[in-house]
């Protein structure tokens, strides 16, 4: 049975679903960070199963709270929107470490550590913008914005110079494979972050 406080109330619990879902995020990114920061450890992925465990239930809630909700601060379809780009990186995160974990004594010499720091500040920002939701504060949102552009923008040049060292014939084959996958993943976890504050600004453009 639901209660009237669910039923009635302002729906103020999406937007703290919502910033548990991007807190789950930026926590897969950081322990990434971490792990390609200290290789002298064999890579541990508990810290990418809570994260996606904690994004996953998050999600769960949010999906339930609209079933049951009638009112939402904000137009349901833009809290499905925002929910399925958040729970997006995560994923993509952990599909790295996975892969990594796996084919880590092949890929010795070779840096992520750099690429990975933009992606856990590219994550930072998405946290920033989903807590901003609440306020609705159009140049706040806009200034997170154009910085979430600019670190995409740096991790797009950084990546570049990586695809540069594929092709420059001093790699094996198998390690030119793992290199590019692995970019690749690591870029398309980056244009997660970015769905997701793009997702964010326009919710705030509709709603100021």
């Amino acid at each position: 049975m639901f209660s009237l406080q669910t039923i009635f109330g302002q729906g103020m619990q999406f937007y703290t679903l919502l910033e548990a879902a991007a807190n789950a995020a930026h926590d897969s990114t950081k322990a990434l960070h971490g792990m390609l920061k200290d290789t002298q450890r064999s890579p541990s992925l508990d810290a990418f199963k809570l994260a996606r465990q904690r994004e996953r239930e998050a999600s769960e809630k949010i999906s339930q709270e609209l079933v049951n909700s009638f009112i939402t601060p904000i137009e349901r379809e833009d809290i499905e929107a925002l929910s399925s780009a958040l729970y997006k990186i995560p994923k993509q995160v952990e599909k790295f470490a996975d892969r990594y974990s796996l084919a880590v004594t092949h890929l010795e010499g070779i840096d992520f550590a750099p690429r990975a720091a933009m992606l856990e500040q590219a994550a930072s920002v998405v946290v920033e913008m989903v807590h901003e939701l609440r306020h609705m504060k159009i140049e706040k949102m806009k200034a997170l914005n154009d910085r979430l552009r600019s670190i995409e923008i740096e991790a797009d040049r950084l990546m570049l110079e990586l695809y540069r060292d594929i092709y420059s014939g001093k790699l094996d084959h198998l390690q030119m494979f793992l290199l590019k996958e692995f970019f690749e993943i690591l870029e398309k976890a980056i244009d997660r972050c970015r769905e997701a504050g793009v997702v964010s600004y326009e919710i705030v453009l509709k709603n100021s």
